[in-house]
């Protein structure tokens, strides 16, 4: 969600307070969505047949919305797979948010911790890149809940800490697939020097607040999902896109609203299947691992 901390407060204020439990037994796992703790199939390493030459903004992507956000209730959650088992299911675009305090950088979504610091975040990425060196990982940073507007030396610190400065594609310019791979790309939204691409120099659809599930408003987040992706597939292969199918509201919480959208989605992109088009980053709430697979055919 792009919207303020104090919009996000009092949402996830209530959601707690509603006392909604994350999903367990009995969750569902579809094609199009999937609110379990564990993707049906896995795909670590499809990367490795993109050509060396390709730029990174050629390639068709699955991505994660909040990423880190898997407590809270059903106002605040927006995945169930922790990160881990996102990037093992082929999940390459994260949305990482932090809150910082006094140096720290915990993660959060509004006002609900999730249980976990931005080191562990690090941690994972490296973990993985190392095991399937083929990959890159391009992750939206911004600050969340607090307002510093300062966290650029805590990040550097945590990168030190928890991973190692040589990780990070240290460059605005978009790389080849050859000189992406390995690395963590930093899609930084937040102020400094730079530490990798700038989030903003992405062409991006983040239609996020969505009023309610009534029918007219699942259409018109749709339709901005929609107009995007065409963009995409005709847009200049230079320019990165990035669509969001996320959004929420109080009245549309973040699965409720994935059950509708996700499916659409699923049934637009797997209508085009076989074919070779770029759709760019394209961001989930609850993905389901064929849903996953099916943006990952398009290279």
């Amino acid at each position: 969600m792009a919207g303020s901390s104090g919009e996000m407060m009092h949402m996830v204020i209530v959601g707690i307070l509603l006392g909604v439990a994350c999903p367990g037994r009995g969750a569902i796992q579809r094609p199009d969505y999937d609110e379990t703790s564990t993707p049906e199939f896995l795909n670590p390493s499809w990367m490795a047949d993109i050509p060396e030459n390709q730029t990174l903004s050629e390639v068709s992507m699955p991505g994660t919305h909040n990423s880190m956000a898997l407590y809270g209730g059903s106002l605040a959650q927006c995945n169930s797979w922790p990160l881990a088992r996102q990037l093992q299911a082929g999940i390459r675009f994260l949305d990482i948010r932090v809150r910082h305090i006094r140096g720290n950088l915990t993660i959060h979504h509004g006002i609900s911790y999730q249980w976990a610091h931005f080191g562990e975040a690090l941690e994972d990425i490296a973990a993985f890149l190392k095991q399937h060196p083929s990959e890159t990982v391009l992750m939206r940073l911004r600050e969340e809940l607090s307002e510093t507007s300062d966290i650029y030396g805590a990040v550097v610190r945590y990168v030190h800490q928890y991973a190692h400065w040589d990780l990070l594609w240290h460059s605005r310019l978009v790389p080849t697939m050859g000189e992406a791979r390995g690395k963590l790309i930093v899609l930084q939204d937040f102020s400094g020097p730079d530490l990798g691409m700038r989030y903003r120099s992405l062409d991006i659809a983040d239609y996020w607040k969505v009023p309610s599930l009534q029918p007219e408003e699942v259409e018109k987040k749709w339709k901005n999902v929609y107009t995007h992706l065409e963009e995409a597939v005709l847009g200049n292969k230079a320019q990165m896109f990035l669509t969001y199918a996320s959004g929420a509201s109080f009245w549309a919480h973040p699965n409720a609203l994935a059950k509708r959208i996700n499916p659409r989605l699923y049934e637009y992109i797997s209508a085009r299947a076989g074919q070779k088009k770029r759709y760019g980053i394209i961001t989930m709430d609850f993905p389901g691992a064929m849903l996953v697979k099916t943006i990952i055919d398009f290279n």
